[in-house]
């Protein structure tokens, strides 16, 4: 048996340590770099400014959230051709009669991705008579980390989030929560 030549060694050696030093480079990098929870995109807002909302209605009348301050905001971000979207629209509607009297919630909807006519001719055949942004609305989703349809945002008076709920929504559930924060 022969020995190994002594430059097959060396050549092991070229090889072995800038790996070794590439690895140790990468461990440590990973070992002092800040978690992956605090560089992730803030997808929970809840007790949060209400990121900014403006644009022209459907009936032409520009709606900004910063006007209703003073008042809870549902915000609901939908497509017309959502199902359940459409399940949800009739409570939307029952909600919002509610508190018409009282004059203290504004509901507006954000639609997501979808035509003009579709959306006149959603609210024309489910009822609903309140501010939808239909326009250049991707920059307000991204805002509010919408990932699917239907997604709702209950914001109290002064713009904080009070919740995203995700799914459908009920009259019935926008009331309790705002019962559970103070409101009437």
């Amino acid at each position: 048996m022969t020995a190994p030549a002594l430059g097959s060694s060396r050549g092991a050696v070229w090889i072995v340590v800038p790996i070794a030093i590439v690895l140790s480079l990468l461990i440590i990098l990973l070992a002092t770099r800040e978690p992956a929870s605090e560089r992730a995109i803030n997808f929970e807002l809840r007790g949060e400014i209400a990121p900014l909302i403006e644009g022209e209605g459907l009936d032409g009348v520009w709606f900004d959230i910063d006007d209703h301050s003073n008042q809870w905001v549902v915000v609901n971000f939908f497509s017309t051709t959502c199902v359940p979207c459409i399940r949800e629209h009739p409570e939307l509607v029952e909600f919002e009669q509610r508190h018409a009297p009282r004059n203290d919630v504004v509901v507006v909807s954000v639609a997501f991705d979808d035509a003009a006519d579709n959306i006149v001719e959603f609210f024309d055949e489910f009822g609903g008579d309140w501010p939808v942004i239909s326009q250049d609305t991707g920059s307000i989703a991204v805002a509010y980390g919408v990932v699917a349809v239907p997604e709702t945002y209950l914001i109290g008076p002064g713009g904080v989030i009070i919740e995203k709920l995700l799914g459908g929504v009920t009259a019935d559930q926008l009331d309790a929560l705002i019962a559970s924060a103070g409101g009437a």
